[in-house]
Formats: C-alpha cells, sequence, structure tokens
C-alpha cells in the first residue's frame, strides 16, 4: 500500500494527519524535529530543511503532507520565520520530486491575505474570501506562505508534481483553541474581524490535509477550507457591516462564514464534519 510522508508530524495539525491516515489503514512516515511517539508510523527526527534527512524519509513513500514550519510570526524572529518556512518546502518539495512523489498536500494559511497579522487595520477587498482575493501582506510568516505556493508551482513545473496548497484558518479544539477564541469573539467581535471569524476543528484540518492528496483534477491548486459557520455567534452580515463597512458583498445567512468553500468541495471532496457548537 501507497505510503505517506508527513512533516510537521509532531504539530497539532500534523498529529491529527498522522492518526487519520493510520486510521485509514495507510502507512505513514512521520518527520518531526521533536521527539514523536506514535503507534504505526515509522518515525524520523530530522529537519525538513535538511536535504540528508528529507531523502531518508522519502524512502518507499508515494505521496508526502507538508506541515513543518513556525505557525506565526509571533514568537520568532521574523527573519527566521521567512527563512525556515521557505526552506523546508523548497526542500520537501524538491526532494519529493527527485524521489518521483508526485502528490503533495501543502499547508498555507488564511494568513496569506495579510490581515491577521498587519500592524494596521486593513479591510477585505470583497467578499466571500476566495484565492483570486488581492493579497495585503504586511508580515513574514504571509510573506513566507506566499512563496511556498509559488515554490510548488515551480516544482509542478520543473517535476510535474501535483500539489494542494490548502489555506488554512485558525485551527483547534473544541476543549481549547476553539471555546476560547469563541468567548473572545463574544466579549469582543472585533478581535476576530481580521480572520472574518473562520476557524477549522484540528480533526478537520487533518482530514482535508489528506484529502488534499487525491485532487480530482493534476496540477498546482490553490483552496481554502474552513467550518462553514463562524465562531462568533452573531449574523455574519451585521459583523461585516460593523468590522468591514463597505467592502463589497452578497449576503451572508445567519453564521455563514464569508469565505468561497466550494472549490474545496470540488477539488478535494471537502467538507468540515466538526462544527463548534459551543456558547462562551
Amino acid at each position: 500500500m501507497p505510503r505517506v510522508l508527513v512533516t510537521g508530524a509532531g504539530g497539532m495539525i500534523g498529529r491529527a494527519a498522522v492518526d487519520h491516515l493510520l486510521a485509514s489503514g495507510v502507512p505513514v512516515t512521520a518527520l518531526s524535529n521533536v521527539p514523536l511517539e506514535s503507534d504505526g508510523a515509522r518515525v524520523v527526527i530530522g529537519d525538513a530543511r535538511d536535504p540528508g534527512v528529507v531523502a531518508g524519509a522519502l524512502d518507499d513513500v508515494d505521496a508526502v503532507i507538508h506541515l513543518a514550519a513556525i505557525p506565526s510570526p509571533l514568537s520568532d524572529p521574523a527573519e527566521l520565520v521567512f527563512a525556515l518556512n521557505t526552506q523546508a518546502t523548497f526542500t520537501v518539495l524538491d526532494q519529493a520530486g527527485r524521489a518521483g512523489v508526485r502528490r503533495v498536500a501543502l499547508a498555507s494559511s488564511y494568513a496569506i491575505c495579510g490581515l491577521p497579522f498587519a500592524p494596521h487595520r486593513l479591510t477585505m477587498p470583497y467578499l466571500p474570501i476566495d484565492a483570486a482575493l488581492p493579497l495585503q501582506i504586511h508580515d513574514a510568516y504571509a510573506l513566507s506562505k506566499r512563496v511556498d505556493e509559488e515554490t510548488a508551482a515551480m516544482m509542478r513545473r520543473r517535476y510535474d508534481l501535483t500539489v494542494v496548497a490548502l489555506r488554512l484558518p485558525f485551527v483547534g479544539s473544541p476543549s481549547d483553541r476553539l471555546a476560547s477564541a469563541a468567548r473572545r469573539y463574544a466579549d469582543d467581535p472585533l478581535t476576530g474581524a481580521n480572520d472574518v471569524w473562520s476557524y477549522l476543528d484540528t480533526r478537520d484540518a487533518g482530514r482535508a490535509m489528506v484529502a488534499a492528496l487525491t485532487p480530482a483534477s493534476p496540477g498546482c491548486h490553490v483552496v481554502y477550507v474552513a467550518a462553514p459557520t463562524t465562531l462568533a455567534p452573531y449574523p455574519t452580515d451585521d459583523l461585516l457591516a460593523r468590522f468591514h463597512p463597505g467592502t463589497p458583498r452578497p449576503s451572508f445567512p445567519g453564521r455563514t462564514v464569508p469565505i468561497d468553500l466550494a472549490p474545496a468541495r470540488e477539488l478535494i471532496g471537502f467538507t468540515a464534519r466538526h462544527i463548534f457548537e459551543g456558547r462562551p
């Protein structure tokens, strides 16, 4: 049976992806830069920026889920965030191409739009958000994800890889990150405006990365994934009128997330299953 390499396997989404693959009977090689225990996976400890480490981890691998990255610009120097993220992506995709791997799922980010980590308030050019949205990048993390997507496009041309880059939103579990964010958005909706109050359960994020390995068509694709509703306990139209006034948009019924999720449904058959129903 084809084996999948998961980089960043010790992270939150990495663990979910490994668990989903193993539960589906798929052999897994888990690459992590921190000690990792996994029942059933072959574990490789090393740096995703190291070509030798990655080449060894790719032994007998048919597809790659690439998650290894610094996940925000808030805790590390900007030059490190940009350099580590882009080097890891280049190395993993290049080594995959050299090894004959032709299917890659790449973790991009909603933050590529530029709003979440901008030094000043920005508004959306239009809604719903889609892959054609003009980007307003102001930080090293968002820039690294933009470069990652361009790296994927180059590797498509060089090695004929099929790559699906998923622009992931705020990810968490109901008992921790999602619950605390929901309380914060209820108390002060402005705190979620830059993310348009979007989210994805960790289990669904793992599923989405696995689904991205089998797109409906070859090529290099970029799609957004998210839960279909927001974490804020208020109507989406009311929130947008208050915090994104003047942004061209249709009406969004109820708490509908203002992100176009149709491309992910059509390309990789993904729809979120775990909807946060907790109340602040």
